[in-house]
């Protein structure tokens, strides 16, 4: 009986043994557990970890190419709408060009046309200015003319009256009334005004000196004979007068004694 409890006892010990060897095995077992899982976690975490930073790296690419495509796009879109202003500027100041080459061009007809109007204008007013002339001179004395047609019928007049008369005297008046008529018109039309000279003294502007006397009738130079009337025309000599003029005695001795 004691060997049976002896037995029992070791048995239960054994058991007890093997209990406790289970339980270390287990605790082991539990423990290797736990660190396979600290293990396995911190793993997981690193594994995490480079993954994250992995995908941040690739997020970043993504975003730096992203950016890239849109600074590069933006970079196009600005270019294209720099091309397109150039263009549309160049259309415009194309179209400009073109208005004013057009303008130009319809100015310079204009001009041209005005210049060709102006030759022409130039030109008959020069044919005109010339036929003007000759008419003015081929019709210069038209007036004058006039005038002198009315002498003319008095001088017939008076040839008429003395030919049906044979009255001398009244011949004789109705010439000096001509002559007075007619010296009297050319004075009052045309400015012929005839020199007064018998009497005057001499003066070599107006007079030629044809014959001179010495005399001690005058103290100057004067003139005491017409042989030929002179005439002014306005306020110039037209004709210098042909008179004899009188000589002082003493200024002619002595002129005879220089």
């Amino acid at each position: 009986m004691a060997k049976t409890k002896d037995t029992s006892k070791e048995n239960k010990t054994a058991e007890e043994m093997r209990n406790t060897d289970g339980m270390e095995q287990v605790s082991g077992s539990g423990a290797a557990v736990e660190a396979d899982s600290g293990d396995a976690h911190a793993s997981n975490t690193e594994k995490t970890e480079k993954e994250a930073k992995k995908e941040a790296k690739k997020e970043a690419k993504k975003q730096e190419k992203r950016e890239k495509k849109n600074s590069v796009k933006t970079s196009l879109d600005e270019e294209k709408i720099r091309e397109e202003v150039k263009q549309e500027v160049s259309e415009d100041r194309q179209e400009l060009l073109e208005n004013e080459i057009e303008n130009l061009k319809k100015e310079n007809k204009d001009l041209n046309d005005l210049c060709l109007r102006k030759q022409a204008d130039f030109e008959n007013f020069r044919k005109r200015m010339l036929r003007e002339k000759e008419d003015a001179v081929r019709y210069a004395n038209r007036n004058l003319l006039s005038d002198l047609i009315t002498v003319i019928d008095d001088f017939e007049r008076a040839i008429a009256s003395a030919e049906g008369s044979q009255d001398f005297d009244n011949f004789y008046t109705g010439i000096k009334m001509i002559e007075k008529q007619f010296t009297g018109m050319l004075e009052r039309n045309w400015g012929l005004k005839r020199m007064e000279t018998v009497g005057e003294e001499f003066n070599p502007q107006e007079h030629e000196a044809v014959m001179m006397e010495e005399t001690p009738d005058y103290e100057h130079e004067t003139v005491v004979e017409d042989f030929q009337k002179g005439y002014f025309l306005h306020d110039r000599v037209l004709r210098h007068a042909k008179v004899k003029v009188a000589v002082p005695a003493s200024e002619k001795k002595s002129e005879e004694g220089e």
